[in-house]
């Protein structure tokens, strides 16, 4: 690799014209003051020092949202609906600019970037409309003159929890979800993604401002581990909507539940799929590889497992093999491009020991796996994606390596294929390629997949915000964005009205 200070020269302006345009600024950090570093892994160089919050701060943040929620709270949902609608607005005209700061924050090609703010645009639309549609039902009560009935009503204040591979979408699921149904919003995102932070909350303190709600109703917290704690800490903080690694889940559940709070988790993936014998290959083949190397396999949902059966394996394996060796490394930002750079140098490293381990297991890596050169990119860590094949199923392929490898293993049976599928402490997306309508329903059915995400004839990656997002064992249990997980953002009551003028018990007690 070359090295030049005018690249990053570059990327700082373009960073400082595409915040400008969306009303955000860099806040310096006083001399004595915490600090986060906005790097970008184009170029794995420094781009701004930030000022970040401290525990204080994080408990002022707390404080304000907590207050504004007293007011917020009983404001007609179809109004808080507003808000969100222009900040949907806000997003779709300033699309350019969030996407140009999530390629220079988190590496993702521009289609992708672009894609990801247009979730966000999808998700307010979905929470307009259910701003006019959260609600309860009427039972049927046993006891004549009476009826039975749930209410739901906002849950309070809302701490949420960011990763750096979707440093903006995954806010909005929970952030637009979570104002119609009344909450307040304090975020921490990824210390590796503050810019893409300041510019989604300058988009929001704009949308507040201007359909006159109460700003504080949005509070935005930067820094590393010590202000997650903070912020996870909080009894005042209702629910913890919290994305990450699966330790990091390890660590916040117990914390909010010695609290009695709630958690919303979404953990690691560790993603599997099924090749049959009767399979689409060339549907299964794209599917596949952009599952398993799109945003450079950094996603909850990407491919890491292929369990093909063994009378297509020969033929799966060099259809891959060609397209892994024809995949477009480089700049993000370039036309044709379609794997980026790894977020950190350390995820490089990471997938180098897994694929040693790989190979001491057994396995061979059939290509992939070795950096790839970009000119003036010092300390950028590209990586060609990797194809591995492997007799088994080992420890190495039963953790969730964070980078682009892709473990393709035998298999002879369908019971087979789901018994190993499901051999794997993560249970979030899943899929299948099959033209055989028994096994596509096999997978599906309660002996299947045992995934929050089950997919038939298409990848595990690219989940539409319509259908509740979310996984099960270690993954966390949570769901978030479509469906019915507006409920996470909600307290349930049961009431019993009584409009006669006797006072009968239920299951026929009688006292007195």
């Amino acid at each position: 690799m070359t090295s030049s200070a005018e690249p990053t020269a570059d990327l700082r302006t373009e960073a400082l014209a595409a915040l400008d345009r969306l009303g955000a600024a860099v806040p310096a950090p006083r001399p004595d003051g915490p600090a986060v570093t906005a790097r970008t892994p184009l170029t794995g160089e420094a781009l701004f020092e930030v000022a970040a919050a401290d525990a204080a701060a994080v408990a002022e943040a707390v404080g304000e949202a907590a207050e504004a929620f007293r007011t917020w709270r009983s404001v007609p949902a179809p109004v808080r609906g507003r808000t969100v609608k222009r900040l949907g607005e806000l997003l779709a005209e300033h699309e350019a600019d969030l996407a140009t700061l999530v390629t220079l924050e988190a590496g993702k090609i521009t289609s992708e970037a672009r894609g990801e703010v247009q979730e966000m645009i999808d998700i307010c639309d979905l929470a307009v409309g259910l701003s006019r549609q959260v609600g309860g039902r009427t039972m049927p009560s046993e006891r004549p003159g009476h009826r039975l009935m749930e209410t739901w009503h906002p849950l309070g204040v809302v701490g949420v929890v960011s990763a750096f591979n979707f440093p903006v979408a995954v806010w909005s699921w929970n952030t637009a979800v979570a104002l119609v149904c009344g909450d307040t919003v304090v975020w921490k995102p990824s210390e590796l993604t503050p810019l893409t932070a300041l510019a989604c909350a300058a988009l929001l303190d704009r949308a507040l401002r201007e359909t006159d709600a109460p700003v504080a109703v949005h509070r935005l917290v930067l820094g590393a581990r010590e202000v997650g704690d903070a912020l996870v800490r909080d009894a005042r903080v209702a629910l913890v909507s919290a994305t990450g690694s699966e330790r990091m889940g390890t660590e916040v559940a117990p914390v909010v539940a010695a609290r009695h709070g709630r958690t919303l988790l979404e953990l690691g993936g560790n993603n599997c799929a099924v090749v049959t014998p009767s399979a689409d290959l060339d549907l299964a083949v794209r599917a596949v590889v952009f599952s398993a190397v799109g945003t450079a396999g950094q996603r909850c949902t990407s491919l890491r497992r292929l369990l093909v059966h063994t009378s297509v394996l020969e033929e799966v394996l060099e259809r891959l093999g060609a397209a892994y060796r024809g995949l477009p490394v480089g700049d993000p930002r370039e036309e044709g491009t379609l794997v980026g750079p790894l977020v950190t140098a350390a995820a490089a490293d990471t997938m180098r020991a897994a694929l040693a381990e790989a190979v001491a297991d057994g396995g061979e890596v059939v290509v992939g796996g070795e950096r790839v050169d970009v000119a003036a990119a010092p300390g950028a860590a590209y990586v060609r994606p990797a194809l591995v094949r492997m007799p088994r199923q080992s420890d190495v392929v039963r953790r969730e390596t964070f980078a682009p490898v892709l473990y393709v293993m035998p298999y002879e049976t369908f019971e087979e294929a789901v018994a190993v599928h499901n051999d794997v402490p993560q249970g979030l997306s899943s899929a299948v390629f099959t033209l055989d309508a028994r096994e596509a329903e096999r997978f599906l059915s309660e002996a299947g997949s045992d995934c929050g995400i089950v997919n038939v004839n298409i990848g595990t990656s690219g989940a539409e915000i319509g259908g509740a997002f979310g996984g099960e064992k270690t993954t966390g249990g949570g769901r978030e964005s479509g469906s019915d997980a507006w409920k996470a953002y909600m307290r349930r009551a049961t009431n019993t009205v009584n409009y006669s003028d006797e006072l009968p018990l239920a299951q026929g007690v009688r006292f007195g």
